[in-house]
């Protein structure tokens, strides 16, 4: 049995991860998937002093809290920055470290810096300049879209303008790296950080690279696809 950790994406919350959860305990392992602060199942707790940091708390508290070890840890999207900032205070206990169509920072880098997008407050109405409206996302098929939509919530904006924080290169930490990359999104293939992080982990050999032929919402649209290539890497 494996240790299996999934963090979801911005706007987001666990529910993402509702597919692909049975796949992998159907195959004896246990799977964890908080839901970060302010957003998602825990929107209700929003307010404007949650930042990134407050997240990879999330993140680090429960890996420590349920003292679980040999972890596979796993970024979707923005899920990438909080997965990656939890190294500095979880990485002895991660073995294999996956960025699912995610964010992959270096030290100092914030959402804001990598896209360009969201450095200042958004023009929202007064007394709401802190909160970022979800970017629109299709699943493949029309119902998991109704099905997602309505649940996606407010970002704070601090969780994309805090930088990452990362002691050393992400690849001399002592774990597996491995980029999964929904290649369906040709559109932005050019100026993508999610895309030029996909090109990276090809061409290196620190790192194992996995396509899925569908859009960004990978987990919804392609559980088993997904839930396969954890298992390859799990049983490596």
């Amino acid at each position: 049995m494996s240790e299996i950790v999934l963090i979801h994406g911005a706007w987001g919350g666990s529910y993402g991860f509702k597919k692909l959860r049975p796949l992998l305990t159907a195959q004896g392992h246990q799977v964890f998937t908080p839901s970060l602060t302010g957003i998602g199942e825990r929107s209700h707790l929003v307010n404007p002093s949650i930042t990134l940091e407050t997240h990879i708390t999330d993140v680090v508290n429960t890996i420590l809290y349920e003292d679980i070890t040999d972890i596979l840890l796993l970024g979707f999207s923005y899920g990438g920055m909080v997965v990656t900032g939890a190294l500095e205070m979880i990485a002895d206990r991660v073995k294999h470290l996956v960025y699912l169509d995610a964010f992959v920072p270096t030290d100092g880098q914030s959402v804001t810096q990598i896209t360009g997008r969201w450095a200042t407050e958004n023009s929202l109405d007064p007394g709401t300049k802190w909160l970022i409206p979800p970017v629109p996302r299709e699943a493949e098929k029309l119902e998991d879209t109704q099905w997602f939509g309505p649940r996606r919530s407010m970002q704070p904006l601090g969780t994309f303008t805090q930088k990452v924080t990362l002691s050393k290169p992400l690849e001399d930490f002592p774990l597996s790296r491995t980029y999964i990359k929904a290649t369906a999104d040709e559109n932005e293939k050019d100026s993508s950080h999610f895309w030029q992080s996909a090109r990276h982990a090809r061409n290196s050999k620190n790192w194992k690279y996995f396509e899925i032929p569908t859009n960004h919402l990978v987990a919804i649209n392609r559980p088993d696809e997904l839930a396969n290539i954890l298992l390859e890497i799990i049983d490596e």
